[in-house]
């Protein structure tokens, strides 16, 4: 699948996740993706409960169900919870999704009922956005993905849905790469997503510069995991284009 920009406009990149339109990662990649002004930014990110939230509806959250009764039409629906952490590369099949479009300054966002695989796919299909990216990006995860986490074959399964989104993106010939930042309670907090995602800025600059100048391998998608620490870690990168890797080089 090929995009539609033109070699004048700046690169398109779509950001998708699987903790919720509303998740602090994301939303610190999006506003650090927004302001370096070198990117046309798309969201397509499953709903979370502030963007399931409509204006005429009230919600009740109970257990693993969320609730809504409609004020003016006393009409009762039942959702799963909206975040799709783990849910791997699961796609829904049995019923329509939904899909609402959600105001973030700076870019085209949309929340879609669906799994992370299901934003990615609507996000490139031109349903949504009349562009296809250039680059899609999944995260920031809050948490680790690495080994079993990422690859079939090792481990028991495929789980995280942070990659999964990216996996999606692959498969439909799209450059990709998915985020993760390796958060720990009690000493991570919400200013270390915006680190993670300035640690990373290089890394999507340098990714679409390959793809640009047509050198970018697209035999394979890329995968991040952040440091805990970032503040007090120099990170840097080398990307080996024969096996489309990130080798991420960690120094105290």
């Amino acid at each position: 699948m090929e995009n539609n920009n033109s070699s004048n406009e700046r690169p398109t990149v779509m950001v998708t996740n699987d903790d919720g339109i509303d998740a602090p990662g994301l939303r610190a990649l999006v506003r650090i993706l927004i302001s370096s002004n070198l990117f046309r930014v798309l969201v397509c990110a499953p709903a979370s409960y502030v963007t399931a939230s409509l204006k005429s509806f009230l919600i009740y959250i109970n257990c693993n169900t969320v609730l809504i009764l409609s004020v003016d039409y006393a009409v009762y629906f039942a959702f799963l919870l909206l975040e799709q952490s783990a849910v791997s590369h699961s796609i829904t099949w049995r019923h329509p999704v939904s899909v609402k479009q959600v105001d973030i300054n700076g870019a085209i966002a949309y929340a879609v009922f669906g799994t992370p695989a299901d934003c990615t796919s609507l996000g490139i299909s031109k349903e949504l956005f009349s562009f296809v990216p250039d680059l899609v990006i999944s995260g920031i995860n809050m948490g680790s993905n690495c080994g079993y986490h990422v690859l079939p074959g090792i481990g028991s399964s495929v789980y995280s849905g942070t990659v999964a989104g990216a996996r999606e993106a692959f498969f439909n010939g799209i450059p990709a790469v998915s985020v993760s930042y390796d958060w720990v309670g009690g000493k991570s907090s919400v200013d270390d997503y915006t680190l993670a995602a300035e640690a990373c800025l290089p890394i999507f600059r340098a990714i679409l510069a390959e793809i640009k100048n047509k050198s970018y391998p697209l035999n394979g998608f890329l995968n991040i995991d952040l440091p805990t620490d970032i503040a007090n870690h120099k990170v840097y990168f080398k990307l080996d284009a024969n096996i489309c890797s990130i080798s991420i080089f960690v120094h105290l």
